[in-house]
């Protein structure tokens, strides 16, 4: 098979997939996620429903098109990051220019937190990052994949787009949170005897 076989191929299945993703997104929008079954979409996509489930393995799948790509991603912002610059800081830059963008309004946002199959699956699917995240977080610093610094960097910095995408200014709040992970809690009231104890 020559590479321009290869990559025509390649290129179809792309396209294939996503006209699968832009018919879902358009159709569960428009009509909510329960309400669309899977040949619809594909239907909607001109293909056949087997074609759909070799691209999409589940209904759900389908609104997490970039899934994998999300993971590369943050596998490529630990080892790729420019000399000199900490896991951490390569992190909060990441989710700062690609998360902290996002406003709860968006459709895709909309869709998911309104459909509880959906943000089952968004839980699922960042529990699966997070282990990922934290083996190239391990990898990156020499520490085992299992040290509390690990796996705490990598499910904070998960969770800090989330908690960013409810604030008035989600860019500074996620460079906020990353600070604070940084600098610890020892500067902040939290951790001082001032209030009434809880």
């Amino acid at each position: 098979m020559t590479e321009t076989t290869t990559g025509r191929r390649e290129r179809k299945k792309a396209r294939t997939r996503q006209a699968l993703a832009d018919a879902a997104m358009r159709l569960f929008t428009e009509r909510g996620f329960d309400d669309v079954g899977v040949r619809e979409v594909a239907e909607a996509a001109d293909v056949s429903l087997s074609t759909l489930f070799k691209h999409f393995p589940s209904k759900e799948a389908l609104v997490f098109d970039l899934d994998e790509d999300v993971e590369n991603a943050l596998v490529a912002v630990v080892r790729d990051r420019e000399p000199g610059l900490s896991v951490l800081h390569a992190l909060r830059d990441h989710m700062v220019n690609t998360h902290a963008t996002v406003r709860p309004d968006d459709p895709f946002f909309v869709l998911v937190e309104s459909t509880p199959a959906l943000r089952d699956h968004a839980r699922r699917m960042w529990s699966r990052h997070e282990k990922t995240l934290a083996a190239a977080l391990a990898e990156a610093t020499g520490l085992d994949p299992d040290a509390p610094a690990v796996t705490g960097l990598a499910r904070f910095a998960l969770e800090a787009p989330g908690i960013a995408r409810a604030s008035e200014d989600p860019e500074r709040t996620v460079r906020e949170l990353f600070a604070l992970l940084e600098n610890g809690w020892g500067a902040t009231p939290l951790a001082r005897g001032q209030g009434s104890a809880l």
